[in-house]
């Protein structure tokens, strides 16, 4: 059994919640997010807090009910608090700059980089070599950053590349005469 999916999830104040039979639907200061909850999870709202179980008592079932409870914990958390993630850049020469919609990376290639920044999401640059993407959802946040990773991830020997802020490159040493 799941230790995450037997705590239920508290609604903090501010958030309106509504269940629709698989479907929950948060709304908070932050903007408004839903998930659809697999079929083989029950899901249940009751005394202010939303209450996840696995429907049979499947491999499937037990597997996913820890999932589900998650993704509406993070539901919760997106709609009043947010998500950020920070990435950082190190080169000779490699930066970033917003430019309108779009954000550009110098990383060493012919041509500088241009991403369009998606709907939801927020990409500032307080330097040239820091990118800080803020969103209310979980995954799109990690998928805009992982993108913007995968341009040039870093590399062992130099450590160039774009890495997450608490990221640890493991250094290799170079070749020897």
């Amino acid at each position: 059994m799941s230790r995450v999916g037997k705590r239920p999830v508290p609604i903090v104040s501010g958030v309106t919640a509504n269940l629709e039979g698989q479907t929950v639907k948060m709304k908070g200061p932050k903007g408004a997010l839903q998930f659809v909850v697999h079929d083989d999870v029950s899901v249940e709202m009751k005394d202010g807090a939303i209450t996840v179980a696995p429907r049979f008592e499947t491999k499937r079932a037990r597997s996913l009910y820890g999932t589900a409870r998650a993704q509406i914990a993070n539901l919760v958390e997106g709609v009043t608090k947010g998500f950020e993630k920070k990435l950082e850049i190190t080169g000779v020469g490699y930066r970033a700059a917003l430019q309108g919609k779009n954000l550009q990376l110098a990383l060493g290639y012919s041509h500088d980089v241009i991403y369009p920044i998606p709907e939801g999401i927020t990409i500032t640059v307080p330097k040239p070599t820091e990118i800080t993407i803020v969103g209310n959802d979980s995954q799109r946040v990690g998928q805009v950053a992982a993108e913007i990773r995968s341009y040039r991830p870093p590399e062992p020997y130099k450590g160039k590349g774009v890495k997450y802020a608490n990221e640890f490159i493991f250094r290799k040493e170079g070749k020897k005469k």
